[in-house]
């Protein structure tokens, strides 16, 4: 097996999507927030699967840094919810700093459907910073977020209780102690009752890929490599780099594998490519141009 292979970042943002769906929309007024590491999950990653945020990492020791945030919160109040505005205090939340791996302050990021976007450092001049902000705007658009809906009054709904499947219970706790064949019967078993059921369809696609990363190899990435031709080793370390988060490396290897392919080598990769697009969803920045570029090589 190839170490202590993470998932935790696909499967994140795939349960941060579920998470955005049933979570109300903030209120009118609402488009910045003061969040910690506690709010973080919610208030940015869950929040940017309804709306772009915009993340300031601030601090009140340095005038740059207060003079900046005073700006992005005026131009969250006048952007009427078209995003939403982070606000971290760096100097009370290290443990954020550091998973930002913010160098300066101030630091600013967007995050559109769970990815993390690069930003700035320190101030910007008025007309680069509303540029900035324009382009956050439509890539919330590009990706299909939209808006902070401003509900009448009275009309919020609040969110629904979750209520636990012991269905999906039992299969949870059999993927948590590795098995994952068992794993694999009891997500199967619920489709085969509910074909429609997406949840079981993409938790089946991840033990599935589970299953086979148990059997690559730690340098299936060098042997791959080291050897274009051969069509496993390229299904490994594509897996491999999939599973690490480097979708892109894998996205790319797997084109560049269509290309040298055909017949039965072409129509296994093709399929690798189709279970990441399920896996990651339609609206990861990844999948429409690793689409694209996939219908361009077939056709």
């Amino acid at each position: 097996m190839a170490g202590a292979v993470d998932l935790a970042a696909i499967q994140a943002r795939n349960e941060a999507a579920a998470r955005a769906a049933e979570a109300p929309a903030p209120q009118p007024g609402e488009y910045v927030a003061d969040v910690t590491e506690a709010t973080f999950q919610a208030e940015v990653l869950d929040r940017s699967f309804q709306v772009p945020v915009v993340i300031d990492v601030r601090t009140t020791r340095a005038p740059a840094s207060q003079q900046l945030s005073s700006s992005l919160e005026q131009l969250a109040r006048e952007s009427g919810g078209a995003w939403v505005l982070a606000a971290i205090d760096a100097d009370a939340n290290p443990r954020v700093v550091q998973a930002l791996q913010v160098r300066a302050l101030p630091t600013v990021y967007a995050v559109i459907g769970g990815q993390l976007v690069p930003g700035f450092e320190g101030p910007l001049p008025d007309d680069q910073l509303r540029e900035f902000l324009r382009a956050v705007e439509q890539a919330g658009r590009e990706a299909g977020l939209s808006s902070v809906p401003p509900p009448a009054e009275g009309e919020a709904e609040p969110a629904r209780e979750e209520v636990d499947d012991p269905r999906f219970t039992a299969a949870e706790d059999a993927l948590e102690a590795g098995d994952y064949d068992v794993a694999a019967q009891r997500y199967q078993s619920i489709l085969d009752a509910e074909p429609a059921n997406s949840r079981a369809a993409l938790a089946l696609g991840h033990v599935r890929l589970l299953r086979r990363i148990e059997t690559h190899q730690a340098d299936a990435v060098t042997q791959a490599d080291a050897d274009p031709d051969d069509l496993a080793a390229q299904l490994a370390a594509a897996d491999l780099e999939f599973a690490e988060n480097d979708v892109q490396a894998a996205f790319d290897r797997l084109l560049r594998t269509l290309q040298r392919t055909a017949g039965d080598d072409r129509d296994a990769t093709r399929e690798r490519l189709i279970e990441y697009f399920d896996l990651l969803g339609p609206d990861d920045p990844h999948v429409a141009p690793a689409r694209r570029e996939m219908a361009r090589v077939l056709f």
